[in-house]
């Protein structure tokens, strides 16, 4: 069975653009940022909720604050390595204010095999940032959707 992700990609015309994205939280990650940044995201099953309403709630429950008002666009769906399917929503966030975070957290096991659970941020910051810096810190299953954002902007 094939897992589903979904969330919302934030943009704003500054005069260039640049796109919100987190840094992933956790012990793995927290030495790592090439390849360690993400979209705001979560999994769904789509037999029970849709797409933007799981990239609705992921959004606040990653972030701690609602998602801006406003249209929001399907910008693709995109593989991952490890064969999950990530539906990735894409807003203008000119008037959001990348502030007040207060990052969802999760448990697990650590150190490894210690017996021990310890509590950590599903996501330990999210920033604004140009669209190539972007390219670099996405894993590399969610940067497609940025050539699709690039794309769809250039139309306009």
């Amino acid at each position: 069975m094939v897992a589903w992700s979904a969330g919302l990609l934030l943009y704003r015309l500054t005069p260039a653009p640049e796109v919100l994205i987190a840094h992933m939280g956790g012990p793995f990650w927290a030495s790592k940022d090439a390849g360690a940044w993400s979209v705001p995201k979560g999994e769904f099953d789509p037999e029970t909720e849709g797409a933007r309403d799981a990239a609705r709630r992921e959004f606040a429950e990653e972030l701690g604050v609602e998602p801006p008002a406003g249209e929001w666009a399907e910008l693709g769906t995109y593989p991952t390595s490890s064969g999950k399917k990530v539906v990735v929503f894409v807003a203008d966030g000119s008037g959001f204010t990348a502030t007040d975070f207060v990052y969802g957290e999760f448990e697990m096991e650590w150190p490894p095999r210690s017996g021990r659970t310890a509590s950590f941020p599903e996501v330990d910051r999210a920033e604004w940032m140009p669209l190539d810096v972007a390219r670099d810190r996405l894993v590399k299953g969610q940067r497609p959707a940025l050539d699709a954002l690039a794309a769809a902007l250039d139309r306009a």
